[in-house]
């Protein structure tokens, strides 16, 4: 069996906020013990409200933030507590495309100073090399070779878009970080971007984090999907399978909400709408995180954390104890 590209064992990342109800500065718990594996050419999809973890998730397992505890396995390295320096030569290979094609790229440079800059900062090639090679990133991207000289504010936001995948591909990465990169795009360029890094997955055989909120675009890219709530991964498995059957009370509520294209399946199909509290993160349930607004909830699940395990069948995994009987 192929070993994974990447491999988190029980991965946990807090913030201090400050907050009036403590006298101490407060910790909010962003990854709660997470565990998952990304096999090469795989996409691995992650979906959940906002705030729930999932760009700390992907910030934690590149080192952005320093993980708190757990495991952080790059092609069977354990990479958690490298340096700097030792992360250097791992940096070239797992690397990010961020969510705001106006924010993430510098105005002052050009699209071929900005794609060809990692390169030159990783000292590969030469000078004339790099140029070539950033003209050949550009047609990988769908960009004009002769726009290398363009600034930023010259492009549109899918174009941007395009210039930030080309800048990630230059260091010929194995593992990339898709944080949330089309919700800052129109309806009409999405699709493209997204077309984009599968043809770009096919060839170079990369590996995907795609984190986003589009639930049908998560469907269409992943090969498999990953819940989050409050920190906490709820159900991992097949695209389909996660769509089609889901198991956790919350994923039924998150996919319920699913745009359906098809008229008759979406009059057919029941919108379960969630009621209760939402949890504070500075003070999350003794039990299961998702007891205060599940519409199945029992005495145990407000005394006792369920743990993420097989259910299901065909390699399907929830956290949910009214899935253990």
């Amino acid at each position: 069996m192929d070993q994974p590209v990447i491999k988190i064992e029980d991965l946990e990342k807090s913030f201090k906020v400050k907050s009036s109800s403590f006298k101490r500065p407060a910790r909010v718990r962003a990854v709660n013990k997470v565990s998952l594996e990304i096999k090469k050419g795989e996409t691995l999809g992650l979906v959940g409200e906002s705030g729930c973890g999932k760009s700390t998730l992907g910030r934690t397992i590149l080192k952005v933030h320093e993980p708190d505890g757990g495991k952080i396995l790059f092609e069977g390295t354990d990479i958690t507590g490298f340096s700097r320096a030792q992360m250097r030569p791992y940096r070239k290979r797992m690397q990010m495309i961020f969510q705001d094609p106006y924010a993430s790229l510098n105005p002052r440079f050009t699209v071929g100073e900005l794609i060809g800059e990692p390169m030159e900062i990783y000292d590969m090639y030469t000078r004339a090399e790099r140029e070539v090679r950033v003209q050949e990133l550009m047609r990988t991207v769908g960009l004009k070779p002769d726009h290398i000289r363009r600034y930023p504010h010259e492009f549109s936001g899918g174009q941007r878009q395009r210039i930030g995948i080309a800048r990630t591909l230059a260091l010929d990465p194995e593992f990339i970080v898709c944080d949330e990169p089309i919700s800052a795009l129109d309806v009409s360029i999405q699709s493209q971007i997204v077309n984009l890094l599968e043809k770009i997955q096919a060839e170079r055989q990369l590996s995907y984090l795609f984190i986003a909120h589009d639930l049908g675009m998560v469907r269409h890219i992943s090969h498999r999907i990953g819940v989050m709530y409050l920190g906490y991964l709820v159900e991992v498995g097949e695209a389909d399978e996660v769509y089609s059957h889901p198991l956790h009370p919350y994923t039924k509520a998150l996919m319920s909400a699913a745009p359906e294209p098809d008229p008759r399946a979406a009059r057919a199909r029941q919108r379960i709408m969630l009621e209760g509290e939402i949890p504070n993160p500075l003070d999350i349930p003794k039990g299961c995180p998702f007891c205060t607004r599940c519409p199945q909830a029992k005495p145990r699940c407000r005394e006792e954390r369920p743990e993420l395990k097989e259910a299901g069948g065909s390699g399907r995994q929830a956290a949910c104890l009214l899935l253990e009987g």
